[in-house]
């Protein structure tokens, strides 16, 4: 799954080579004979699915894959084995270059006060460095966002900076909420370290208030070496204690030690499997999710969910004897998290090789209730697919509308490619995304398996009608 600050600037223009797309006719209007399809599709996965139990093994057996780790290395190896015993038409690792970042030994953070010690719950930001040896210490001030920490300026050297925005609760997307709040995470480090900041503390990515730190990447930017500080997220329970306590006791005084670190790339892959297309074989459908997690817990809402559904679509097509027009193509796609590498070097070759894509799907919100899919589209087609609503509606997928579809496929946006993001229910997902509670045993079988369903609905569609 996949976060919006990473989602935003990974958008990259894809050349126009897709337009040479073969042309055939386009019936927009959908027929009983794709009611009974759609039916077959979601009675089948809720009967007789697999990505449960193949989310167990990634979960429990593998764990936590950060890129670069000897964890995403088995996931590939699994991803590689799993599809080739599915028996795919094409299964195939494709090599990608990935950052290795490493958390080291678990953070240590408290503050005291007339030498009472508050022990409080952090986690290391993914890309940040370490502190000294023996951490750092220093006085707090707490700032609500970028531009406010900018306007202090040299009023933050020597001190440790607490960027202390929470979600906003009235959005029902709670993704908006995301949004709101992400760019402190992501650049507080990179706008502070040029005034000589001991360092810096964000608060979680949720609206949860709970004692898990979320994790989550954050960047350096081109800032000089000397101007980098650790960055470090707080949980939203120690936050509202450390900024009450700050209200009392302006100057008191904050200690963090994280031993964070950055290693030299590490190879790793895109595992991808196909069926190929009866009559467009030469063209494209994808549908994907990020093989990589956090390190924290075993990512099975992020992105572990959209992994084994996406699998799961190209079974339930085999299953159902279901014979697509164009290739079809499941993409388990290598360091979303914190790079972004696998879904920019399968664009890469998906031009090199002048491949034609007319659609990509990616799940990555989670596995929770379907609500329906985002898209970006020309306007033809995105008034074709929400024109399906009627047949989509009764499995509850009312939600199909213009939107972000996801950092994975991102890449592959052109003029004339469909891209589409599943969308599930998102009122729990950040009660979990990068935190160490975002475990198996959060995961609803039968919500990710009416997820599998609605993805391989859709992909029938697009491959019948686009």
């Amino acid at each position: 799954m996949k976060h919006f600050f990473v989602a935003v600037m990974s958008l990259i223009a894809f050349s126009s080579f897709s337009s040479l797309k073969t042309e055939k006719s386009i019936e927009p209007t959908v027929n009983k004979t794709d009611s009974i399809v759609v039916k077959q599709l979601f009675n089948s996965a809720l009967s007789n699915g697999q990505s449960y139990q193949w989310l167990d093994y990634l979960s429990n057996n593998i764990g936590g894959r950060l890129s670069g780790s000897p964890e995403a290395q088995q996931a590939v190896e699994w991803g590689e084995k799993l599809m080739n015993g599915l028996g795919f038409d094409k299964v195939w690792l494709q090599p990608v270059m990935v950052p290795h970042w490493v958390r080291g030994e678990k953070e240590e953070a408290y503050f005291t006060i007339n030498k009472v010690k508050y022990s409080v719950a952090i986690c290391a930001l993914g890309g940040s460095i370490a502190t000294p040896k023996n951490g750092v210490s220093g006085q707090v001030i707490e700032v609500q966002s970028l531009a406010e920490a900018e306007a202090l300026g040299e009023k933050l050297r020597g001190k440790i900076v607490f960027f202390n925005r929470a979600f906003e609760d009235t959005p029902i997307e709670t993704f908006k909420s995301y949004g709101g709040c992400v760019d402190q995470r992501g650049g507080g480090a990179k706008v502070t370290g040029k005034f000589g900041v001991l360092g810096v503390i964000v608060r979680s990515m949720t609206h949860s208030i709970d004692n898990f730190p979320h994790t989550g990447a954050m960047g350096y930017g081109d800032i000089p070496e000397n101007e980098k500080v650790p960055a470090a997220a707080i949980s939203t329970m120690a936050a509202n204690l450390l900024s009450e306590k700050l209200k009392e006791n302006p100057s008191l005084k904050f200690y963090f030690k994280q031993s964070c670190e950055t290693l030299p790339d590490a190879p790793s892959f895109n595992v991808i499997g196909e069926i190929t297309g009866s009559e467009f074989p030469n063209e494209f459908i994808t549908v994907g999710g990020h093989l990589d997690s956090w390190d924290l817990g075993d990512g099975a809402h992020d992105d572990g969910a959209g992994i084994v559904q996406s699998m799961e679509v190209l079974r339930l097509f085999k299953l159902n004897g279901i014979k697509p027009k164009h290739t079809i193509r499941a993409v388990l796609f290598m360091n979303e998290e914190n790079g972004l590498r696998g879904g920019r070097k399968y664009a890469e070759e998906a031009k090199a090789n002048n491949e034609i894509h007319i659609a990509a799907l990616e799940s990555d919100a989670g596995g929770f209730t379907p609500r329906g899919f985002s898209i970006d589209a020309n306007g033809k087609n995105l008034e074709l697919i929400k024109s399906w609503k009627s047949l989509l509606a009764p499995y509850g997928l009312h939600d199909i509308d213009a939107g972000h579809t996801g950092s994975d496929i991102g890449p592959l946006k052109s003029e004339t490619i469909t891209l589409v993001g599943y969308r599930p229910d998102s009122q729990r997902y950040f009660d979990y995304h990068h935190a160490s509670t975002d475990t198996f045993d959060k995961v609803n079988k039968r919500e990710l398996e009416l997820g599998a369903a609605s993805m391989a609905s859709l992909v029938y569609l697009l491959d019948n009608y686009l």
